[in-house]
């Protein structure tokens, strides 16, 4: 069973996407369908949330649009999914950050920059 799962997700086609973990700020560019005519539409925020693992995982991107949360279920191998960019690399000491749910205004964006060594 292992290894069908294994064939099936060797043959699912992805998008490159760099190494995204909760905190990161990130800009992701989606296809949108509308009628006979398809757009790009990016979505911007914080990374809160991913789980799973392969095909099959997802991230959760929250944004303040209009002083209202917005959250996004992404799954990162969606067809879907033009480009994703990390904007900045968030200092998160947990997995899962709902507790920015909880936030309004600025603090609920906050989150501490993670520095990063480039390599070549």
């Amino acid at each position: 069973m292992d290894q069908l799962i294994q064939l099936v997700e060797a043959t699912q086609p992805g998008v490159e996407c760099p190494a995204l973990n909760p905190g990161d700020t990130v800009r992701i560019q989606l296809r949108v369908i509308e009628g006979e005519k398809e757009r790009l539409q990016a979505f911007e925020g914080v990374v809160i949330s991913d789980r799973g693992a392969g095909a099959s995982k997802t991230i959760t991107v929250r944004k303040i649009s209009h002083g209202v949360g917005v959250e996004r279920i992404i799954p990162v191998n969606s067809p879907n999914i033009e480009s994703v960019t990390v904007l900045k690399h968030g200092k998160a000491r947990r997995s899962k950050l709902f507790y920015l749910r909880k936030r309004t205004g600025k603090a609920a964006l906050k989150v501490k920059e993670r520095k990063v060594s480039e390599q070549a």
